[in-house]
């Protein structure tokens, strides 16, 4: 087997075999190192994935409006003269995009996004008997809004279904109110119109404020409630990959001439608190990564003091210092390799106990945790290139040893 292999590699497995204490424990920690990588990036990214989640998939990615109303003076300044003008802002009135058959087509055939529905929205009443509650009423086309906001899944009771006689209300609503499935609610709206639904389910989006206030129905019995008919206030899009959701609004934006807003612009402390989570799990990758590669680098200088006379002779017998070199760099690149196997094994075990240990008070899992075979990749392959970077200072060292010094020395 041995007479298959290079000298250099002959040499830099003997070194690693003779000196197999030293060899362990770098290799355990490299091992500790690369484990800390895998364990810390899955659960990161699977806490990121489930606040993400949670947080989205109650809104779309982007919402298409009609610009906002602008006051202006009725007449502008002259020559000569100055104009004193108090002006107030207008009132935002419910009224429908323009052409937005014609947007809601267009934004189809844009690649960078996933689904398109059509809303009309607006402020309305939920009253029962004496009670009443603010709401607003959310018109949606049922099969095209799912795409959007997934309601089959959100649902504590009832089944998803909407005819225009149809109403899906929050559980803070139903609280309120004291309705469940099967009650009826009048819904009025300020303009005097009104109409009585029944409640045909309940969801449940994760937010006091959102199941309180959202009231869904079907599209053709919110513009007739709001006096949209054939109308709607909004196009909301779910787009390819949402941290890019700003630069398609922009795009989306000057492609139609109407207001597009981004969930970053509309959450934008959540979505910096997404990228400072980033941040520190770079963060704690590069500094694992540095003390890995400082381990590598101290051992293999040792090894290179202890291993003078070894490479002395070495270079008496006709070896070259692009051989020495090499022995060091295959020692790092070994380490490093046979330490990323084991941390990688190392991080599966500790997610395991941690998807054992991490449960909800109802005994399901905290949140969901997957490790992506291309993780395993690249903790291998960054821990291979640390290790040669490391070994490259012993390596060089050795390479320059001057045979006659090192036999003497």
């Amino acid at each position: 087997m041995n007479r298959l292999l290079p000298i250099e590699w002959i040499a830099a497995l003997r070194f690693l075999n003779e000196g197999r204490l030293q060899t362990l424990f770098i290799v355990g920690g490299v091992a500790i190192g690369v484990g800390v990588i895998v364990f810390m990036s899955a659960l990161l990214d699977g806490m990121q994935a489930n606040i993400f989640r949670r947080v989205l998939s109650s809104q779309p990615h982007i919402v298409i409006s009609r610009p906002k109303d602008v006051a202006r003076p009725l007449r502008t300044e002259r020559p000569g003269e100055i104009l004193l003008v108090n002006l107030q802002k207008r009132s935002q009135l419910v009224a429908s995009v323009d052409q937005w058959r014609k947007v809601r087509e267009q934004m189809r055939l844009r690649g960078d996004i996933d689904a398109v529905s059509p809303t009309a929205s607006g402020p309305g009443f939920a009253i029962r008997g004496d009670a009443s509650e603010s709401v607003t009423l959310i018109g949606i086309e049922p099969q095209q809004y799912i795409r959007i906001v997934p309601l089959p899944d959100k649902l504590v009771a009832g089944s998803f279904r909407l005819t225009t006689t149809d109403m899906i209300v929050g559980t803070q609503l139903a609280d309120d109110l004291g309705v469940r499935v099967g009650d009826k609610l009048r819904v009025a709206t300020a303009n005097g119109t009104s109409a009585t639904l029944s409640i045909v389910a309940i969801f449940d989006l994760g937010s006091k404020g959102v199941n309180q206030r959202n009231v869904y129905i079907e599209l053709a019995t919110a513009q007739n409630l709001l006096g949209l008919v054939g109308g709607v206030s909004s196009i909301d899009l779910t787009v390819v990959d949402p941290f890019q959701a700003e630069d398609v609004a922009r795009q989306v934006g000057e492609q139609t001439g109407l207001l597009a807003e981004s969930w970053i612009k509309t959450n934008n402390q959540f979505f910096l608190g997404l990228n400072a989570q980033k941040f520190s799990s770079y963060l704690i990758r590069v500094f694992v990564g540095l003390s890995v590669a400082a381990g590598i680098a101290s051992v293999l200088v040792v090894s290179v003091v202890q291993r003078s006379k070894e490479i002395g002779i070495l270079r008496a017998m006709g070896g070259s210092r692009r051989q020495m070199l090499s022995i060091f760099l295959i020692q790092g690149a070994v380490v490093g390799l046979v330490g990323s196997l084991a941390g990688s094994a190392l991080g599966t075990l500790l997610l395991g106990l941690w998807r054992l240990a991490a449960r909800n008070p109802d005994g399901t899992p905290m949140f969901a945790v997957t490790v992506d075979l291309g993780l395993y990749v690249w903790a291998a392959v960054l821990a291979t290139l640390t290790g040669l970077a490391a070994a490259m200072t012993p390596a060089v060292r050795a390479a320059r040893l001057d045979p006659v010094v090192a036999i003497r020395g």
